[in-house]
């Protein structure tokens, strides 16, 4: 399904990102990895922080042209600092694929990995505005204390809920070359930061794994991020598919009562 494509994978080191990187190279793919530590499945490695504007620059610039798609998986936990959560996930995050993108071939897969946590957008979605007008040259500080994002987990909440919405403004802004950006919202998922949200949330993270049967597995949603890069998904663009044991239907259900 890959053969002979190149594709940029970021958080390459561990979890869903690993797992992709294996998921592309098994269907003859070359990865570049990018990741803060050293990944082993890739064909080519960039160690990078992604919060930091000059690192996010250098790798621009060092990463070649031609690409045929871009997974953004690289991601902090809600247990890491506000500013920590909101540099990587949303700022370098955008930062790096809005920079990256003149240099992606032309019918290029954009995927960005959301999550179960940024359902909550249509309620926050005054406060995501907010977050989007965000880069590197922001007072992230001050924001985060503005919004009281500090020791609650909400900036995580947040950086996921602006993610999705930034994926769907960005359905056809770069159609004329055939590029085309997606999302992935995993639920609960066993990878290293699982703990992370246990940590964070308590109880409701309690309630939300007694409905599954399982958590999910880097396994299973790497595929998925396989299948949004490939040739086979040109018609879908700014599409949020969820990948989450079936948990966003049950709370949509909940929600309208159906």
């Amino acid at each position: 399904m890959h053969e002979g494509k190149t594709y940029i994978v970021t958080g390459a080191a561990s979890g869903i990102g690993a797992e992709t990187c294996r998921v592309l190279r098994a269907s003859g793919a070359q990865v570049i990895g990018v990741d803060r530590n050293p990944a082993t499945d890739v064909d080519q490695m960039f160690q990078v922080d992604l919060a930091d504007k000059i690192s996010v620059a250098e790798l621009i610039a060092a990463l070649p042209d031609g690409a045929n798609g871009l997974a953004n998986i690289a991601g902090v936990p809600p247990t890491a600092p506000a500013e920590a959560v909101l540099g990587v996930n949303l700022i370098g995050l955008r930062a790096l694929t809005e920079g990256l993108v003149e240099k992606l071939a032309d019918g290029a897969s954009i995927v960005n990995l959301a999550s179960l946590a940024g359902n909550g957008w249509p309620t926050g979605l005054a406060q995501v505005k907010r977050a989007l007008a965000l880069d590197f040259d922001s007072d992230l500080a001050a924001f985060c204390q503005a919004e009281e994002l500090e020791n609650t987990g909400r900036s995580y909440f947040l950086s996921k809920e602006a993610l999705l919405i930034w994926t769907f403004q960005n359905r056809w802004t770069w159609r004329d070359r055939g590029i085309r950006m997606n999302a992935v919202s995993p639920g609960p998922v066993d990878t290293p930061i699982l703990d992370d949200f246990a940590a964070t949330l308590g109880t409701r993270f309690e309630q939300n794994m007694q409905m599954l049967e399982r958590a999910g597995t880097a396994e299973d949603i790497a595929p998925v991020v396989s299948f949004l890069l490939s040739d086979q998904t040109h018609w879908i663009r700014g599409a949020n598919l969820a990948v989450d044991g079936g948990m966003s239907a049950h709370f949509l259900a909940e929600m309208h009562d159906f």
